[in-house]
């Protein structure tokens, strides 16, 4: 028991200064419970909003990916540049050091690979795996339009409803098919859907045209996913035009893995997204991070 005679009398209560209430910094975000909103906030860089997320998923349905084949070798060294690693729980047990303090966003949907229909996915991760891996987000592939669209709503809607059980966000991936239009309606359609069911964030791809009124219409943050391997310049006007246009960050892997300099590049990509670096200039920064290495 605590020594009672020695306990000072409190005194300092402020009474002239009212208790503040800070707002939540991530768009639709504010009415989420403390533990989603503090994972979120470890994904999402405070001083900006934004995130530079590393996606390194791609072998749980296709296998080795160019640029993937050592994760330890190639991945490793791009970690202290990333926000997030958005990745599978084998990568993470077999490879990424317990010590990392990057967050996490586990992919926790799939079952199909590239040679059968990928919108076939189902839950494949347990929420006991996402507690016990302490991770700050559990993604879920969501096809609009696909063979298995209700499917793949169902499966992220369940984990929305585990997630706030118990305090983890859950990210929307929008698929696009083959067969699917890769423009501002076909977005507008699937990000609104993931966020009308409940999705915490979404990931999801650009469009040169009216993508501002993906973003706009869209009530939570959204994350552009960086697709297959374009020219440097290229990739940096894509992520700073997302980012002119209302987008939350950028899931780069490809345009960064399979990148000449993929050190430099997740830093060029850095500049972009969390110091507003025109274009032009990040692939300057690119070039001479290349030569110095």
């Amino acid at each position: 028991m605590p020594d009672i005679d020695g306990i000072k009398e409190a005194k300092n209560f402020y009474i002239d200064i009212p208790q503040k209430s800070e707002g939540f910094f991530l768009k639709g975000c504010g009415s989420l419970d403390w533990g989603i909103k503090n994972r979120l906030s470890r994904i999402f860089n405070p001083a900006t909003g934004r995130t530079v997320m590393l996606a390194i998923d791609h072998g749980y349905f296709q296998g080795p990916t160019t640029g993937l084949e050592r994760v330890d070798i190639n991945i490793l060294p791009l970690v202290p540049y990333a926000d997030t690693l958005m990745l599978t729980r084998g990568i993470l047990r077999s490879v990424v050091p317990a010590s990392t303090r990057k967050a996490i966003v586990l992919r926790v949907s799939g079952g199909a690979s590239i040679l059968k229909e990928l919108s076939n996915e189902d839950i494949a991760v347990d929420i006991e795996e996402s507690i016990r891996l302490n991770v700050c987000a559990m993604a879920v592939q969501v096809f609009i339009g696909g063979e298995f669209e209700k499917e793949s709503i169902i499966n992220m809607t369940r984990m929305v409803d585990i997630g706030n059980r118990y305090g983890i966000p859950v990210l929307a991936v929008t698929a696009v098919g083959k067969d699917m239009a890769r423009d501002a309606k076909y977005f507008q359609l699937a990000c609104r859907i993931c966020a009308e069911l409940g999705a915490h964030y979404i990931k999801t791809y650009y469009v040169d045209k009216d993508f501002d009124t993906v973003t706009s219409s869209c009530p939570v943050p959204i994350v552009m996913a960086g697709g297959k391997k374009i020219p440097e310049l290229d990739a940096l006007t894509m992520a700073c035009n997302a980012i002119q246009q209302g987008a939350s960050g950028v899931d780069m892997g490809r345009n960064i893995f399979q990148s000449d300099a993929p050190v430099a590049m997740i830093q060029a990509v850095g500049a972009v997204v969390h110091e507003n670096m025109k274009p032009k200039e990040a692939l300057k920064l690119y070039n001479s991070l290349k030569k110095k290495k």
